[in-house]
């Protein structure tokens, strides 16, 4: 009896050692196969950053956890600004998660980058941007964008750069450079969890978006070189500007807030924005 118990937990423990063995395997495959067929659409330096209508701009807290600045959302807020700035791109969709009336992404990222400059008429605000799978389906049904240029960091750029490609889309990336983060290894380790994520909702169980809705393509305004409104990029907008402007489009925040709180289910919380 003992001896057949014994045979029994080794046998056991064998196969789940082949298992967990497999599941690394899965685990590193899947992660550089998403790695490796990105590279060449992600660009280094801003100067590489390709030249198109639309840039995609993702969100994240305004601040860390312990109540600082998020080194992370400013340095997208900077890149996005100085790509309006030098007219590389001509505008913004700002998606992030505004799923409670007191987090509001979108409206955190419009009001930063109305402070450095940027028109109002070149921003667009995606409320339902729950995930980065969710902002890239939006932006191709919703906004009907068939490309643009995806701005984040490096780290979170291969897996939304994916599956943008994966929608159909042509997608490359422009890195938000910054200061090297404390937290930014714990961002890229739930980065390589989130990735094995993304290739189970493109390819295994086709999620769909949490919120949808109605298309609402994107209205370009170009400007000229000399335009008078160029003056308008300056980096001295006055808070009591952009609080009394910002009043305008927070309607639209609502009735997003709304029209999620009437779905079914709350979207579960994803593992990188």
């Amino acid at each position: 009896m003992y001896s057949l118990l014994l045979r029994w937990m080794k046998r056991f423990l064998m196969s789940l050692g082949a298992l967990l063995l497999l599941a690394t395997l899965l685990f590193i495959a899947g992660n550089f196969w998403v790695l490796a067929s990105t590279a060449r659409y992600i660009n280094g330096p801003f100067e590489q950053c390709r030249v198109t209508d639309v840039a995609i701009v993702f969100g994240t807290s305004h601040w860390t956890r312990g109540g600082l600045r998020n080194p992370h959302f400013h340095a997208r807020m900077r890149t996005s600004a100085r790509l309006i700035a030098d007219q590389r791109v001509q505008h913004l969709l700002l998606s992030g998660d505004n799923r409670t009336q007191a987090y509001n992404e979108p409206r955190a990222m419009w009001r930063d980058l109305y402070r450095r400059g940027v028109p109002a008429e070149q921003l667009t605000m995606d409320f339902a941007g729950f995930s980065t799978y969710d902002t890239m389906v939006r932006a191709r049904d919703v906004f009907q964008l068939e490309e643009a240029l995806l701005v984040t960091q490096s780290w979170h750029l291969p897996r939304a750069i994916f599956i943008g490609r994966a929608l159909g889309m042509d997608v490359t990336g422009c890195i938000a450079e910054e200061q090297p983060a404390a937290d930014v290894w714990r961002l890229k380790m739930r980065e390589w969890v989130a990735r094995i994520a993304t290739l189970g909702d493109l390819y295994l169980w086709r999620r769909e978006p949490y919120f949808l809705g109605p298309a609402e393509p994107i209205e370009l305004h170009r400007q000229e070189e000399g335009d008078e409104s160029e003056g308008s990029r300056s980096e001295g907008v006055s808070a009591t500007t952009v609080d009394s402007t910002v009043e305008s489009v927070d309607s639209d925040a609502a009735l997003l807030f709304l029209q999620t709180q009437q779905a079914d289910t709350q979207p579960e919380k994803s593992l990188e924005r």
